[in-house]
Order: structure tokens, then sequence, then C-alpha cells
């Protein structure tokens, strides 16, 4: 059983495909009532994860609880405990979007008069009343990710489990989604779980991020300790060629706390960063480097997983992407 004020619990949780080691003996816990994120690029074993605590997939080592109960040895009692938004649709677009709700309201066994209650109540929720009645099939993008929202909490979950919950929408349909996660946690009667790799959904929604990467979890706090990790300021010199040749003078300064660097670009963590932009660029002129711009901000989970990771999100994407045409690419030739 998991401790009492944990949703859920997890202890060095594994899963093996052949030789591939997605999830890499993972653990933490989940506190009731709050938002939790698992933030990380495609590939990072985020949605494994998830398909390990909703049961589609059996741990290959670990153990881990939901609601109270573990996940290989009470599967049943887990999937009535939980709610759970795919990252892929899977919704009956010839239906209405109240008879998809109505047809997974019985599957959990509602009675008729509580069905119309909760139908009723999520529907508000989700801003969907109106369109209740129209077929899933002339749904937008948008609208069909709010009534699978709906569908996953029709049927009162402990638990809430959002799978790249915005995935393809625009940013203001995304924002919008944002606010009914939020509505849906105002009274602590449900936890959520959501994967993204959307830094700033991760940082407007989650209590506490664990940034996942090659399958481990190596940060874990919330995103504003997480950000304090860093300290001080983020400056960024785009030099050109000249960039590494910067870095080799300014390593070493001792109010250079970090120091990174991607082609062209040079990214600091200082301290007192107004200050010391005219320093650095004086730096760059002595030595004869051209400093082609300069941006000053505060810490971004970005940077967060740039620190902890030695590469930004994006140029995981990528290589995720070339990695999977590769695959593509063998199988084609056999």
């Amino acid at each position: 059983m998991t401790a009492s004020n944990d949703a859920i619990r997890i202890e060095g949780l594994t899963r093996r495909f052949d030789a591939l080691v997605a999830v890499d003996h993972v653990s933490f816990a989940v506190k009731k009532g709050e938002i939790f994120g698992l933030l990380g690029p495609n590939g990072a074993g985020k949605t494994t994860i998830i398909n390990m605590l909703t049961t589609l997939l059996r741990p290959s080592e670990g153990s881990a609880t939901v609601a109270g109960h573990d996940v290989a040895a009470e599967r049943d009692e887990v999937r009535r405990a939980i709610g759970v938004v795919f990252q892929e649709p899977a919704l009956d677009a010839n239906l209405t979007g109240r008879e998809n709700l109505d047809f997974h309201a019985m599957m959990y066994g509602m009675d008729r008069d509580d069905r119309q209650q909760r139908i009723a109540a999520v529907l508000e929720l989700t801003e969907m009343t109106e369109k209740a009645d129209v077929l899933v099939d002339h749904y937008s993008g948008g609208m069909k990710r709010r009534l699978e929202i709906a569908r996953g909490l029709v049927h009162r979950p402990q638990v809430l489990f959002l799978d790249e919950p915005t995935l393809g929408l625009d940013a203001q349909t995304r924002r919008r989604i944002w606010e009914y996660i939020r509505d849906m946690i105002h009274d602590g009667s449900i936890t959520i779980v959501l994967t993204t790799h959307y830094m700033e959904e991760a940082d407007y929604l989650c209590d506490r991020i664990a940034i996942i990467d090659h399958g481990r979890i190596v940060a874990l706090d919330t995103p504003a300790n997480l950000k304090n990790i860093l300290g001080g300021d983020v400056i960024t010199l785009e030099a050109g060629a000249d960039a590494g040749q910067l870095l080799d003078r300014v390593r070493d300064l001792p109010w250079i706390k970090g120091a990174t660097l991607h082609g062209s670009e040079l990214t600091l963590t200082v301290e007192l960063g107004e200050q010391r932009v005219p320093e650095l660029v004086r730096l760059g002129e002595a030595a004869g480097i051209t400093i082609h711009s300069v941006r000053l901000r505060k810490p971004s989970l970005e940077d967060v997983f740039l620190y902890f990771t030695g590469h930004t999100m994006r140029e995981k994407e990528v290589s995720h992407a070339e990695q999977l045409r590769e695959k593509v690419t063998r199988r084609a030739r056999r």
C-alpha cells in the first residue's frame, strides 16, 4: 500500500524492450491532489512510465502503486481508480460527445442518474455543453481534446493521467486546456500526472516536475526550485565561429557559475547579469572577438534541462527523429 499522503509510489521501476532500456530504475512519489509533470523529449521514457502506471505494460523490474493498488498484482483495482487521456485520439467519431461520455460511464458501471449528473458536470467544466449533441467527427482538434479530458473525469477517478494533453494544438487552444486542467484540482480530490515536452506547459501547470532523459530522472523538484538551482541570470552571447574562443576566455572567471557552448552561441549563468554584460563585451573586444548579439534573462526550465543533460530539448527531439528515420530505412532495405 502507498503512504497515506501518496497517490502514486514508484520504486526502481524499469522497462526493457529486448536490449533497449526505455525506463531505467525510476523512483518517485506523487502526493495526493498535486499536478505532477514528467518533462522530457520524445523517446525519453515518459509514455512508457505512464503505460506501466496505467497497467498497459508490465514492469521488467521494480514496483509501483497507484491509489494504493499494485500495478502488477491489482490491475483491475488500478484501472477502476484512474482516468487516462492518451496521446493518440481514442474517441468514436460516429457518436456525439454526450454519447461518447455515456458509453464510457456505462463501462464503469455508473447508473443512469449518476451518469447524467456527471456528464453534465464534466461538459460544463470543459465548456462543451453546447456541442454535446454534435457528432465528434465534426469537432475541431481542441474540442476533441476537451471531450477526452471530460471522458477521463466522468467516472470520478482518483488519479488522472494526461499523456501530452496539448500535443498538436495551437497556442490559444493549448492555453485554454491548461485552464481546464488547473480547474480540475481546485478541491484537491484528484491527482494529475501529465507528460509533456513543452517547457512552458510544465512550468505553468505542475506543482513538481521530474525531468527525464534516456529513461532516467535527472532532476525532480518544483519549477521554482529547479530554476533556482542555476542561480543568478542567464546571458546568451552570439559570437559566430569565435564562440569557442570566447568560452575559453571567460569560463574561469569567478562570477561565471555555468557555461555551455552550442554552435555559435555561448550561454552563461552569472550573478548580477546586467552588470556583467558590459564586462563580457569588453573581454570579447580585447580578444578581437566580435559579439553579434546579447540576451539577458532569468533561468528557464530549458536552461535547467540543458544544465542536467548537456543538450537542449530541441536537439533531443531532432536526434530522436533521426534515429526513427534510420530504423525505418533499415527495415525498408531488408
